[in-house]
């Protein structure tokens, strides 16, 4: 295990409009306000795109996503973790669980997933100087990493 200590900066609270993509929204509003790590935590719906339920194989690398098609609106409870990328651009990695008619469809939300009528989300800045995603030669994935 590798970790970093920090503290809570700046709070913010914000509500995504429908057709809002996820999480480009929210690394942009990080970008706007020079938020370079925090965590964020996301009520709402979503209404369109696609999630990464996994690989396709657990043992072949890199990794080929299986995409999960999100087939109408779905209520949503996330939580993701902020940090930069290699070249210093903040980059969301957040995680859903999604509910429609008592079928659940949970995954990552990195290939972008549109806000169905709105959602609300609550961004917590962390001061910690030495949080980074670097790309892992192996996998070609962004991990988070420490100076």
């Amino acid at each position: 295990m590798k970790a970093t200590e920090g503290t809570v900066g700046r709070v913010f609270v914000l509500r995504l409009e429908d057709g809002d993509l996820i999480p480009d929204c929210i690394e942009q509003f990080a970008r706007e306000k020079n938020v370079m790590a925090g965590y964020v935590l996301l009520i709402g719906g979503i209404g369109a795109g696609s999630v990464v339920a996994g690989p396709r194989d657990f043992v072949a690398m890199p990794p080929d996503p299986l995409l999960l098609p999100v087939d109408g609106p779905h209520e949503v409870i996330g939580v993701g973790l902020i940090a930069p990328d290699d070249g210093g651009t903040p980059r969301l990695h957040v995680h859903g669980a999604l509910g429609r008619a008592g079928n659940t469809l949970t995954g990552c939300l990195r290939n972008g997933v549109k806000t169905w009528f709105m959602a609300e989300a609550v961004l917590c800045e962390i001061v910690a100087g030495s949080v980074r995603r670097r790309t892992d030669q192996r996998s070609g994935l962004s991990l988070l990493d420490f100076d």
